[in-house]
């Protein structure tokens, strides 16, 4: 090894040689700027000079007072890194919405909308016949941002649309991104400018109709094909303008909220996720925190209410404090009261007037949610987790496990798999995961479910509904495909889909709720193994690298990793028995030694 640095280093002196700079520049054009100068004078002139590396040479007086910062700026960085992006056939579109949910960057997007707004449309422009019950009458189209693609080609590989004729053309298909920039780029303006589908026209546990439901996540700067971002994305379209997000450092919070650029934004009512940032070792009780505190508000601004009863009214204090606000439309209307509540104090000059001023928004129903990796979720933050989990409080917590920790070089957690390769476990980790799901399930109070999108996205946003639904605790573990990983990510969803069919990555939910009703709270929404893990796990360089080194020690710790599986299997299936389920799982013989065909052609596939 040595003596190969060695030869590395007298290779790289040996093709040293000199390079001769004219005098003068030659080019005929100069060098874009970091931001374009259509871009918000604050965004262009100061975010601008931050993402050009000047951030330095800005004088103080150019920042905001208290320092805030703008939302809904990663728009205006137009990165232009994909070589290839997606282009949409329409004639083959189903307008199923699966390339809109796992598009990691919400670059993707859909809109159905009245056919007399194409008269100003571009000539490039595409748009068909709408197929929505209720909508017929209207138009579809699916529109992709040019220069805030990434070109990791997820939404090609998910999407069921294939010609005929052509096996390998589908409706959504990469081409160069040069020569569709300029006119994609005038599309997606225009399409920008065409209003969003009323929410309440849609069904919001339905993939088809979750698609043209607004992101208020969007252009992050996560990795090409990140596994983590759509679920953010997917939590933003269902809660957004109610969302609280506390989020413990790391990828999340890198590219959810680093500077100078914020992917979390707002819609046309000027409402968006409310987002700050905590540290590992105590992100659960800083998220429990802002439950608190909102609590604490609505308690106040409610006693506040009752006191100014003779002014407001008694029937619109009696309407504020009896609301149920379990739909999204009696959401809606609680808001229209807080408004006309507003409008009735907004005149009185007293204490109690002035204070309900400041509280009255806490009448209306919050969604809080904790997020972070698996680093913070089952290593450095668990205690704080379990506190919370345990408080019966009205929190969600929603975990993107990448089984490492990835924003750090890929360290091992007690997520990792027995037999994966990660720092500080080069050998292969000897243990196996750690199976935070039952530890919550032992509760019996807290909502638990393990989801995975690229097995099944009608299961995730199901599960995504059901937590925020549940007057208490709940917990998400999202299957999250990671670089890490070492494979290539364009087959993200269809790694999620193997882990769910080898029974590494059982679907379920458990939902205390059901228990009123008579039912099993725990319900296992994955059929029995069908694969050995090994046609999983051997996709992914994590695995292979250790047989390719330590055969013998991977194949004992690859046995010991299937033998989880089945145990967990077992566990999960019992659970789930009174449900009806089969308890016996089926596991398709071991192939012979070898290796297994090639998801791709990543490194560590061979």
């Amino acid at each position: 090894m040595v003596q190969k640095n060695f030869a590395a280093v007298d290779a790289a002196v040996a093709a040293l040689h000199k390079v001769k700079l004219p005098e003068k520049a030659t080019a005929t054009f100069d060098l874009l700027p970091m931001l374009p100068k259509e871009a918000p004078a604050f965004v262009y002139n100061v975010l601008g000079q931050m993402a050009a590396g000047k951030g330095d040479s800005l004088p103080v007086s150019a920042l905001t007072i208290g320092g805030t910062f703008p939302t809904g700026t990663a728009k205006w960085e137009k990165r232009n890194i994909a070589q290839m992006i997606p282009v949409w056939d329409k004639d083959l579109c189903i307008q199923c919405g699966k390339c809109v949910i796992v598009c990691p960057h919400a670059v993707i997007r859909a809109k159905v909308y009245d056919s007399a707004l194409l008269a100003n449309a571009p000539a490039t422009f595409k748009s068909v016949k709408a197929k929505w019950k209720g909508m017929e009458t209207e138009t579809y189209t699916l529109q992709v941002a040019p220069e805030d693609c990434t070109g990791c080609k997820l939404c090609v590989e998910v999407c069921p649309a294939k010609s005929k004729s052509e096996a390998k053309h589908k409706a959504i298909n990469m081409e160069m991104q040069a020569p569709l920039r300029a006119p994609e780029a005038e599309n997606w303006s225009f399409f920008e400018s065409i209003p969003q589908v009323e929410r309440n026209r849609l069904s919001h546990t339905q993939v088809k109709d979750v698609q043209l439901l607004e992101p208020l996540f969007e252009f992050s700067g996560a990795c090409s094909g990140c596994g983590e971002t759509p679920y953010i994305k997917l939590l933003t379209q269902l809660f957004g303008d109610r969302l609280y997000i506390a989020n413990a450092t790391g990828c999340s919070s890198i590219y959810g909220g680093n500077l100078p650029t914020t992917p979390y934004t707002k819609n046309d009512k000027g409402r968006g996720p409310t987002w700050s940032n905590s540290l590992f070792e105590d992100n659960a009780e800083f998220g429990f925190g802002m439950r608190l505190a909102l609590d604490q508000q609505k308690e106040y601004a409610e006693d506040l209410l009752k006191r100014l009863a003779p002014t407001v009214g008694d029937e619109l204090v009696s309407a504020i404090l009896t609301a149920s606000q379990a739909k999204e439309s009696e959401i809606n209307a609680q808001r229209e009261r807080v408004l006309a509540l507003r409008s009735k104090i907004g005149a009185t000059d007293t204490m109690e007037a002035r204070a309900l001023l400041t509280v009255a928004d806490s009448l209306v129903r919050k969604s809080v949610w904790i997020l972070g990796g698996d680093g913070w979720a089952y290593d450095i933050g668990f205690g704080g987790l379990d506190h919370v989990l345990g408080s019966g409080k009205n929190v969600k917590v929603l975990v993107l496990d990448t089984e490492t920790y990835s924003n750090t070089g890929g360290q091992m957690s007690k997520s990792t798999p027995r037999g994966a390769v990660a720092k500080f476990a080069e050998g292969g980790k000897r243990t196996s995961k750690k199976d935070i799901a039952m530890e919550a399930v032992a509760y019996g109070s807290v909502y638990v479910a393990r989801v995975a999108m690229g097995s099944s996205d009608m299961q995730t946003v199901k599960a995504f509904q059901e937590a925020e639904a549940y007057d208490g605790p709940a917990l998400i573990l999202a299957y999250s495909h990671c670089i890490a990983h070492g494979y290539d990510l364009t087959y993200g969803m269809e790694q999620q889909k193997s882990a769910v069919l080898s029974g590494y990555w059982p679907l379920m939910r458990y939902n205390p709720m059901l228990r009123a009703e008579g039912k099993n709270p725990f319900q296992l929404d994955s059929r029995a193994p069908s694969i050995p893990l090994k046609e999983y796990a051997y996709h992914e360089a994590r695995y292979t690298m250790l047989a390719r080194s330590r055969p013998e020690v991977a194949k004992v710790l690859l046995q010991k990793a299937q033998d989880d599986v089945e145990r967990w299997w077992r566990i999960y299936s019992d659970r789930a028995a009174m449900a009806g389920r089969s308890a016996t799982p089926h596991i398709a013989p071991p192939e012979k030694e070898g290796a297994v065909a090639p998801l791709g052609t990543a490194g560590g596939n061979e």
